[in-house]
C-alpha cells in the first residue's frame, strides 16, 4: 500500500472575483509527519517533504490514472455545484411591498 492522496477541485478563494484557477484537479499527499517545534527559534518544520507537492491534472480520471500507477491511496472529494441566481439590473429597483 502506497502513500495517501487527495484528489480535489479546489474552490475560488474569497480574494478572487473570477473562477480561473478552479479548472484544474489536485493531486496532494497526506501529511504522514506531524509537525515538531524548533526549540531555537520556535519555528514549526517537519521531515515531510511530501506536503509540499501539489501536482495539477486537467481532469479527475488523469488524477486517479496517476495514483494507480505509482500504487497510491486516493480518496477524492467531489466539488461543490454554484448555485446561479439570474438576475436582472432592473430587479435592482424593483418594487417590493414591505410585509
Amino acid at each position: 500500500m502506497g502513500a495517501e492522496v487527495r484528489i480535489y477541485k479546489p474552490s475560488k478563494t474569497a480574494m478572487q472575483s473570477g473562477r480561473s484557477n478552479t479548472k484544474e484537479w489536485i493531486l496532494e499527499f497526506e501529511p504522514y509527519d506531524g509537525l515538531k517545534l524548533d526549540p531555537l527559534m520556535g519555528w514549526s518544520g517537519s521531515q515531510d517533504t511530501s506536503r509540499q507537492l501539489k501536482m495539477r491534472f486537467p481532469t479527475k480520471d488523469d488524477a486517479i490514472a496517476y495514483a494507480k500507477r505509482r500504487g497510491l491511496t486516493y480518496r477524492t472529494q467531489e466539488p461543490k455545484e454554484r448555485i446561479l441566481q439570474l438576475k436582472t439590473y432592473a430587479d435592482n429597483f424593483a418594487y417590493k411591498p414591505a410585509s
